[in-house]
């Protein structure tokens, strides 16, 4: 979420992280990380005696692909009764990750009942999640979850049933290193990756989740929105570090122009093509 913040506020938006870090040096480390970026660090909340979330990367030379090994302590759970409205009603739009449910329910219920346009980020099968999902307008999840979560196999069927029992305005996923693709009403568009030197993929989807916020927030068209998430996210995995090249608007024009003009290639899933022009 940090790091998605922290690509909002790249690309011009105001973003403010409600959080909790441990009051180790590695929190501290986590808090700094966001000093002169932009990102509104005044609701993150220091947990007294609580050891920081860690993350050790592996990392992939020869294609930048990335192990993380992931490790947050119980007490660093961000409760409901921690959720201030005013710090979800004075936004223009909510993301969240599933990581503290109850609070995200929470939320996400807020901002539903304020006409605050909803956006999840979603990796993992959390107990519970489904109160969250019932007040998401955007969910934007990994490659593997929406075939977990409804036990569908196919997983444009599995998108499908997401939209159609949770409501959802998009229902979209990640594809790597293919791009990404999304079901708005009963049409799927596929967007191919952009074909970039990687030097790191870590990172890659937070660019992404944060350009597409900045996309909906534009009033872009869902086509126009995954092509600029896509290129936010190819830009980011040609340095090292989650932030390692979270790109401005500019840069992602630029990358989007090159590539229209032939100059950059795509790299492309032949069943989502094939499947989103049927």
């Amino acid at each position: 979420m940090a790091s998605a913040m922290v690509a909002c506020a790249k690309l011009g938006l105001r973003a403010r992280y409600v959080g909790t870090i441990g009051d180790d040096f590695r929190g501290e480390m986590q808090r700094k990380s966001l000093d002169g970026t932009g990102v509104d660090t005044s609701r993150v909340i220091v947990r007294k005696g609580c050891p920081n979330q860690t993350a050790y990367i592996l990392i992939d030379h020869r294609s930048g692909e990335r192990t993380v090994l992931w490790h947050r302590a119980e007490c660093l759970r961000l409760r409901a009764v921690e959720i201030r409205s005013e710090d979800i009603c004075s936004a223009r739009m909510l993301h969240l990750d599933g990581c503290d449910t109850e609070a995200a329910a929470l939320a996400a219920s807020i901002a539903r009942s304020a006409g605050i346009p909803v956006s999840i980020d979603v990796d993992t099968i959390y107990p519970g999640f489904d109160a969250v999902l019932r007040n998401t307008d955007f969910l934007v999840a990994s490659s593997v979850w929406p075939t977990k979560w409804t036990g569908d196999v196919d997983v444009y069927a599995a998108l499908e049933r997401l939209q159609r029992e949770y409501h959802l305005r998009v229902a979209a996923m990640t594809l790597g290193d293919c791009g990404s693709l999304a079901l708005v009403g009963r049409h799927f568009y596929y967007s191919p990756a952009f074909q970039v030197h990687c030097a790191d993929t870590t990172g890659a989807g937070d660019a992404y989740h944060g350009a597409f916020c900045y996309s909906m927030l534009q009033g872009m068209s869902v086509p126009d929105a995954l092509e600029f998430s896509n290129a936010a996210a190819a830009i980011n995995c040609t340095a090292i570090g989650a932030r390692g090249h979270i790109p401005t608007v500019e840069e992602v024009s630029s990358l989007l122009a090159r590539a229209q003009s032939g100059e950059v290639g795509r790299h492309i899933d032949p069943e989502a093509q094939e499947r989103c022009r049927s």
